[in-house]
């Protein structure tokens, strides 16, 4: 009989499943016992197991926050004892994905095993509609379920045209107004949270106040915004995973200033679904919906039903998913060239060493 985790009171509160504990036998029967990263440091993480955290080591032989290194939310096989060791990662259901800050080809995982995407905007300052078209691609491509969370609604006076304008731009997905002050619809959201959850969101929104709301105590950083334009500065400086006191986990990351998708084609569909569906109705189906003649695109635009905004957001998200995914492709090439040459270099050595015996 393989060893299984019964203890509720331990990595249950942070998601552990019997399907995991089935999935983990093989890790089990090789001495290993499962963990979740709640935070990656350089070269070090914080494992929660069943019997509490431990600092671990894990190799790094790929780049920092790339697919195949640890990341907060990841279930992991921990080699216990004096100095704890990640030795594999168990398969994510989700991730979160963005291009790397250093314009790589490689993604930057910012959570994983995400079950519910909070996207929270201030209230504060005019919705960027662009900033939240990318938050959401980032979302649906993640395979979570985003929902919007305007926050800061002591702050203004008539949130309700910005409830719309999100709605408008998210069909489909909550949207709550809410404000730490005064508690609105913080309940609401606490009750709409399952499992891991994840805050995302530009500086200044105010993720780490509200996390401390629904975490029921001051465990985030938080800090003031600038007055001229409500942008705040970097409180949260890295990932954590906390648990949350109703059931299941919260994950709080720092401002995203920058949002370069990677690999979001399905994510881009499920937010510009509309102009998906009138894109089936062109005269040509590689129609670039600029001037070519019988385009369904430019004929809604034309009738008002559909904001050149928004096309115009949806066809420079395209580019830049596109170019990632070259870039990506071209790795995988060059890789694909060094591990054949590798290859090659192997068996001619090989060839070298029988040629030279007796």
């Amino acid at each position: 009989m393989p060893h299984t985790n019964t203890d509720s009171s331990g990595l249950s509160r942070y998601g552990w499943t019997d399907a995991l504990d089935r999935a983990f036998t093989e890790h089990y029967e090789a001495g290993l016992v499962p963990a979740r990263i709640s935070r990656v440091d350089r070269g070090l993480c914080t494992a929660i197991t069943a019997s509490g955290p431990a600092r671990a080591t894990f190799a790094a032989p790929h780049p920092p926050g790339s697919l195949l290194t640890p990341c907060t939310g990841d279930w992991a096989a921990l080699r216990p004892g004096a100095e704890p060791h990640v030795v594999a990662l168990m398969p994510r259901h989700s991730a979160i994905v963005r291009s790397s800050a250093s314009r790589s080809s490689h993604g930057q995982v910012l959570a994983a095993n995400v079950d519910t995407v909070v996207i929270a905007l201030s209230l504060a300052t005019p919705l960027d509609a662009a900033k939240l078209e990318r938050l959401l691609a980032l979302a649906w491509e993640s395979g979570a379920q985003p929902v919007i969370v305007l926050t800061k609604a002591d702050l203004v006076h008539a949130p309700e045209p910005v409830r719309a304008q999100a709605e408008a731009l998210a069909p489909g997905v909550d949207v709550l107004v809410t404000s730490v002050a005064t508690g609105q619809n913080v309940d609401v959201l606490a009750a709409r949270l399952r499992g891991t959850s994840v805050l995302l969101g530009p500086s200044g929104a105010g993720k780490s106040s509200l996390g401390n709301v629904l975490l029921g105590e001051e465990v985030l950083a938080t800090g003031t915004v600038r007055a001229q334009d409500g942008k705040g500065r970097h409180t949260t400086v890295r990932r954590e995973l906390l648990p949350l006191p109703g059931g299941g986990v919260l994950i709080d990351t720092p401002g995203l200033r920058g949002i370069s998708l990677h690999d979001a084609a399905d994510g881009l569909e499920q937010v510009f679904a509309e102009i998906e569906d009138l894109a089936a109705h062109c005269r040509f189906g590689d129609c670039g919906h600029d001037t070519e003649p019988g385009c369904a695109v430019q004929a809604a635009i034309s009738a008002g039903e559909l904001p050149e905004r928004r096309l115009r957001s949806y066809q420079k998200l395209q580019r830049e998913n596109a170019w990632a995914a070259s870039r990506t492709d071209a790795r995988l090439r060059d890789e694909r060239v060094q591990q054949k040459k590798a290859i090659t270099s192997h068996l001619r050595a090989t060839y070298r060493f029988r040629d030279r015996q007796p």
